[in-house]
């Protein structure tokens, strides 16, 4: 299975001036762990995530006075549509996130999360015959 089977096309995108409490409403809201951080005048592409917001919190900064730009991510390991979801699990495994922002001709095209390769897998390995221990 590939990473454009397993992928959420719906991306929420944000800039970096947003407040850690917006984007955690609109990630609240959307149900998403992760948000594309679109900067066309700074680093491009980066990604705030659920973690990144929880870690802001947990050192006693104020989320509406944090802009998403001092926590964004923007050295990312970006997944092709055509990666297996074995690659893109070992890039996850292998960097210790959990969400790739999907590019396709040069613009996010999808975010894969574990829980999206999961949910895939998970079905496909119960029907999986068992063998017996």
């Amino acid at each position: 299975m590939l990473v454009r089977d397993a992928m959420s096309t719906v991306v929420l995108t944000i800039g970096p001036a947003h407040t850690l409490r917006q984007a955690a409403a609109l990630m609240s809201a959307r149900r998403v762990g992760a948000a594309v951080v679109l900067d066309p005048d700074g680093t491009g592409i980066g990604i705030l995530t659920e973690r990144d917001v929880l870690n802001s919190l947990g050192l006693g900064q104020d989320p509406d006075a944090e802009r998403a730009h001092a926590h964004t991510t923007t050295d990312v390991v970006f997944a092709d549509p055509s990666w297996t979801l074995e690659e893109a699990a070992a890039a996850m495994a292998h960097g210790g996130f959990r969400h790739l922002i999907v590019l396709d001709r040069g613009g996010p095209a999808g975010i894969v999360s574990v829980r999206d390769i999961i949910r895939c897998w998970a079905p496909a390995r119960q029907r999986a015959p068992q063998v017996p221990a």
